[in-house]
């Protein structure tokens, strides 16, 4: 990932990562979600989302109650 830019959540399902995406654009924050899975294995592998340095304290602020949920 480009320099700036720091993990703020970790998935295997792509909906949960697209979730949490849509908490975050909700609340102002640019996201991006780096599909790590595997091409011919897709039970392996994961959704990484990243957001700014910036927003980093806050995105984690957000995104707590769905990390609790898993």
């Amino acid at each position: 990932m480009e320099k700036g830019w720091t993990e703020v959540y970790m998935t295997a399902t792509e909906y949960e990562a697209e979730m949490a995406k849509d908490i975050l654009a909700n609340a102002g924050i640019k996201s991006v979600i780096l599909n790590q899975h595997d091409t011919a294995y897709q039970s392996f592998g994961e959704f990484i989302l990243y957001v700014s340095e910036a927003d980093y304290q806050k995105a984690v602020v957000l995104l707590k109650n769905l990390k609790e949920g898993e």
